[in-house]
C-alpha cells in the first residue's frame, strides 16, 4: 500500500491511499502485521508522526490519518492544509 500527499483538495494538501507494488529507491517503508506502506520521500515530512487507522463506521469504511503537522482540515477528513 502506498500512502501520499498531493496538491489539492479543499485545503491545499489531499492524501491519497494506492496498491504500488513497486518500491522507489527513496521510498520509506513502514511494516505492521505483515503490511507495508510505502511513503516516498516528499511525501514523509507532511506526514511525519502521523498515524494511519482503518476505521468501520455506520457510514462505510475508511482509511484515516491523524496528521500533528496539520494546522486544519476539510470536514471530510481527507485533505489538510500546514
Amino acid at each position: 500500500m502506498r500512502v501520499s500527499v498531493e496538491g489539492g483538495g479543499c485545503s491545499g494538501f489531499q492524501y491519497k491511499f494506492g496498491i504500488d507494488a513497486n518500491l522507489a529507491p527513496d521510498d520509506l517503508v513502514i511494516e505492521r502485521a505483515g503490511i507495508s506502506v510505502l511513503v516516498d520521500a516528499v511525501s514523509a515530512p507532511l506526514l511525519a508522526g502521523s498515524e494511519l487507522d482503518f476505521v468501520m463506521e455506520l457510514m462505510g469504511q475508511s482509511f484515516q490519518i491523524r496528521n500533528p503537522n496539520a494546522t486544519a482540515r476539510c470536514g471530510c477528513g481527507t485533505s489538510f492544509s500546514l
